[in-house]
């Protein structure tokens, strides 16, 4: 396994955009993902060997998302530790094996969605979702769907709020050079912005309906 330069076995995401070979990765909510775009089905199927020799030699173990429009390969956190080290040589070995089969890069792509439920203080909804879903735990206060096709769930306390009174709202986490983008995307669509304080970490936005949306980017840049 690879190392990050402060010898740890994990690395943050700062670190990991600081490696070579990583361009064409950005380190969403879940964890560092990449698109390479294809122009049919068994195009795109043909990155998949590599990958599984890249998992095996470097001890990561990805998600593969093969579509006839191109193939997401996923680095999924599924322990809350971390990018793992190796993560690196992995990305560069499948940014390269990418490249050679004219699998092109969409960095632009790269997002994944969360689902952040607020709950009243003295309320414990999760086992309801997950039962519902069929999720499993992830920590103490996340839900994940096994084979994490589904948005991961979050649940959230909140004081001073009405027993029985559910809030929900959509994190969207993409990569930090086009979060701004979406913002203004949304806004244009008819959206309403309902704090800025955080940014360019997140915005809040609210729909026509006042349904809530955070657009985020901090993934892409922690340190």
């Amino acid at each position: 396994m690879g190392e990050s330069t402060s010898g740890s076995e994990w690395i943050s995401a700062a670190e990991f955009h600081r490696a070579g070979g990583v361009s064409d990765w950005r380190v969403a909510g879940t964890g560092p993902q990449a698109v390479f775009t294809a122009t049919s089905l068994s195009h795109a199927a043909n990155l998949v060997a590599p990958i599984v020799a890249a998992a095996e030699r470097f001890g990561v173990v990805p998600d593969i998302d093969v579509r006839p429009e191109a193939v997401v390969v996923r680095i999924p956190d599924r322990t809350f530790e971390g990018i793992p080290a190796a993560a690196v040589e992995f990305a560069a070995a499948v940014s390269a094996a990418a490249a050679d089969l004219a699998l092109i890069a969409d960095p632009s792509r790269a997002q994944s969605i969360g689902v952040y439920v607020a709950q009243h203080s003295e309320a414990d909804v999760r086992p309801f979702f997950m039962a519902a879903l069929g999720y499993d735990a992830l920590g103490d206060t996340d839900a994940v769907d096994p084979l994490r096709c589904g948005p991961q769930l979050a649940f959230n306390p909140i004081t001073g709020d009405a027993a029985a009174r559910g809030r929900t709202h959509f994190d969207v986490f993409v990569p930090a050079d086009q979060a701004q983008a979406r913002v203004d995307a949304a806004l244009a669509a008819g959206g309403r912005l309902a704090d800025d304080k955080y940014a360019p970490a997140w915005w809040s936005l609210a729909s026509p309906e006042n349904h809530g949306v955070d657009i985020a980017s901090w993934t892409d840049t922690s340190d």
